[in-house]
């Protein structure tokens, strides 16, 4: 099976697939995962801040069992396996996109299962901030709403575009499950023919690609994290 899965027919049939689909299906990936991490980014970001200053010695306390709520609302949903997500949100997709399945439909079981995970991610990169760089704004009489625009993003900017792309990556790999429901991109050409049709060349192209993709978010956020951190900037 595996020979006749990389004979001269199969690599012939593999190139011309890669000829005509692959290109709309790199497209297709790119697309779904950039919309769906802005998308993510949106929620998430308020959300990992609000966790940081939400917190009884925060600089914008929330009653606590509404941050429980929260807290717990976000571990719930990052416990849900992605598969069984997207089945679940079904009947929020077709309420948003008119259907449950396609390209853009998978936006919104990515989306949904993206941003608690940005969440978790941006609160982590709050919370490495230097306290005394809060307090100091404190003490020169700064609202809360300064504080989190003003000191608490800026400061962690470096470390929220590794975070970032993080989810990126992250989103990227999830794009391939949404093949499963019909969703477009190299998932879809990879589950179609290397599951379905046993094409494993086929399969092992969408892999390559995606790979390649992976690299090439990890490099542009890893650059621009390293460009946007004062203390790298300092030293040179």
């Amino acid at each position: 099976m595996l020979e006749r899965a990389f004979s001269s027919e199969a690599v012939t049939e593999a190139f011309e697939i890669l000829k005509n689909e692959f290109p709309l299906a790199i497209w297709e990936t790119v697309y779904v995962t950039v919309l769906a991490t802005l998308f993510a980014i949106i929620l998430g970001l308020p959300l990992g801040v609000l966790l940081v200053v939400g917190e009884k010695d925060g600089v914008l306390p929330i009653p606590k069992p509404i941050m429980r709520i929260l807290n717990i609302v976000i571990n719930l949903l990052r416990s849900v396996p992605f598969l069984i997500l997207m089945i679940m949100v079904f009947p929020l997709t077709r309420l948003i996109v008119g259907t449950a399945v396609g390209t853009t439909a998978s936006i919104v079981p990515l989306v949904i299962a993206a941003f608690p995970f940005v969440a978790r991610l941006v609160e982590s990169s709050l919370r490495e901030i230097d306290p005394r760089t809060i307090e100091m704004a404190q003490s020169m009489g700064a609202s809360p709403m300064q504080i989190i625009i003003k000191v608490m993003i800026p400061e962690s900017v470096p470390s929220l575009i590794s975070n970032f792309t993080i989810a990126v990556t992250t989103i990227l790999g999830y794009t391939a499950m949404s093949g499963i429901i019909g969703g477009g991109g190299l998932g879809k050409i990879a589950i179609n023919y290397g599951y379905y049709r046993y094409k494993y060349l086929v399969m092992l192209l969408a892999v390559i690609l995606l790979i390649i993709l992976v690299q090439i978010f990890q490099s542009v956020g890893t650059k621009l994290s390293v460009k946007t951190d004062k203390r790298i900037r300092n030293k040179e």
